[in-house]
Order: C-alpha cells, then structure tokens, then sequence
C-alpha cells in the first residue's frame, strides 16, 4: 500500500489537477467534484435534500452544481413518482466515464510516485 506523507499527498493531488486542467473534459469545481463523487460513489438513490444535508450545504448550492453538471450531461435529475416534491438525481454514462478516468490520473500519478 502507498504511504504517503502531507507533502506527497499534496503533489499527488497537484499532478492530478494539472492533469485535469490540461484535458479538455468537463472543468469541476471541487464542490462538484465533491457532489459527483457522492453521486457515483455512495448507493443510490440521491436527492437533493439528501446531498444538502449530507455535504452540509444549501439545498440552492445543491441544485447550483447539478445544473451545471446537468449541462455537461455528468447527471440527470428526475421527479420522484412517490413524492413529487424529492428530485431524484440520476448517474449518466459520460459522468461514469468521467470518474473513472479521474481514478486512472490518481493512479497513474501514484505510481510515478512509487517508482
């Protein structure tokens, strides 16, 4: 396992944001960066409420970055047919695509700092 000490972990974490800057995929603030891991990361399903109170943000601030990320196809939102007043927001494909080449950089990244 990859040990790694506060200033290598920052250095990690600057060659994976280089590296995120200089694709020309979506350009996430890290409060989506945050909101999208959730989404992807954590079991569905998700809403808004739930992102709000589980990130400890305003349910506006929520609905910010799913617009936003919404634009960029990352995910959808859809009514909740059980309560109409929930917002249930949805994985997409390209918002998958784009994690999973986020872990890539990470590792990748780690392992130049391995060797």
């Amino acid at each position: 396992m990859l040990q790694l000490r506060a200033s290598e972990a920052l250095g990690l974490w600057h060659r994976v944001s280089v590296d995120l800057v200089r694709e020309a995929g979506p350009d996430l603030t890290l409060r989506q960066l945050a909101i999208l891991s959730q989404i992807y990361l954590v079991a569905p399903p998700h809403t808004v409420r739930g992102l709000a109170a589980t990130l400890n943000v305003t349910k506006p601030v929520i609905t910010r970055a799913l617009d936003r990320m919404g634009q960029m196809g990352l995910v959808d939102r859809v009514r909740d047919n059980d309560d109409k007043r929930n917002v249930i927001i949805k994985r997409t494909v390209k918002g998958a695509l784009y994690l999973e080449c986020l872990g890539d950089l990470i590792v990748a990244s780690g392992r130049e700092l391995e060797g």
